[in-house]
């Protein structure tokens, strides 16, 4: 039995985790972590939420869905006490993942971080689908959709399929970058430009428009429900414990094979 604690037990993702692994029967749901003054959910009137890390001494992994100013603060925590880490807050900069790296070197509690920018499975294949694409096309162009709470821009998500795109060339991208309104062409990451969407209705969504003399090819992930997330935040709190480090993104759990999974 895997002892598990949700930080930001009360936010959208994290009662969602908390349903997901009180329901599974090899994970023993023990504590929640909320903000200081939130409020609890009906919902969640079985488990103990308290507001203090300390909570998280009796699990033996910790599930983080909470905000990009908090969750490095979380990590520090986690792997200081020797308690293994999924993180599913998007919003970590390479500076901050090498910083997670050096404690996991440095600490001696053994701990372990899984750092996924999205726990869809239609999300790791996009992404991988596109970085293939990306060797043949001379220009592409992502848009990603997003409802209107999310706090960064553009998503994790995004931004990891952008640089996996531009490390499959060997050429820069092409396309304009005259505006007459700033912003307009959305935001450049590392020659390919980036458009966020935020609005009502939405809840994550994400395509990748290649162009090509006479030919577009767009490749294109929804997830109209937060539950599609689920089955793969249970799969890596499953798989934590055994995958020493730190790993980035699904593919090496999902057995892709992908060798920049594994920082």
């Amino acid at each position: 039995m895997i002892r598990v604690g949700v930080i930001g037990a009360a936010g959208r993702m994290g009662r969602m985790v908390c349903a997901a692994v009180s329901a599974d029967p090899g994970l023993d749901l023990v504590a929640g972590i909320v903000r200081p003054g939130a409020e609890f959910p009906p919902d969640l009137s079985h488990l103990p939420l308290v507001d203090s890390l300390d909570a998280l001494r009796e699990a033996d992994v910790a599930v983080d869905f909470t905000r990009p100013d908090a969750v490095m603060g979380n990590l520090r925590w986690a792997v200081e006490h020797g308690v293994h880490m999924v993180v599913g807050t998007t919003g970590l900069s390479q500076d901050d993942l090498d910083e997670v790296g050096r404690l996991l070197s440095d600490g001696e509690g053994g701990s372990n971080v899984v750092v996924a920018p999205n726990f869809a499975i239609g999300a790791v294949l996009m992404q991988r689908f596109a970085e293939q694409a990306a060797r043949f096309f001379p220009s592409a162009e992502i848009v990603e959709l997003h409802h209107e709470e999310k706090l960064d821009a553009p998503s994790g998500t995004a931004l990891a399929t952008a640089e996996r795109m531009a490390r499959a060339r060997t050429e820069a991208w092409k396309g304009p970058a005259n505006e007459t309104v700033p912003g307009v062409r959305g935001g450049d990451v590392e020659g390919i430009r980036i458009h966020s969407v935020r609005l009502p209705g939405l809840v994550a969504h994400q395509e990748v428009i290649f162009g090509g003399t006479g030919q577009t090819l767009t490749i294109r992930h929804d997830s109209p429900q937060r539950e599609s997330f689920m089955p793969w935040v249970i799969l890596a709190i499953k798989a934590v414990a055994s995958r020493p480090g730190l790993t980035v993104g699904l593919e090496s759990i999902l057995g892709l094979s992908a060798e920049d999974s594994k920082a």
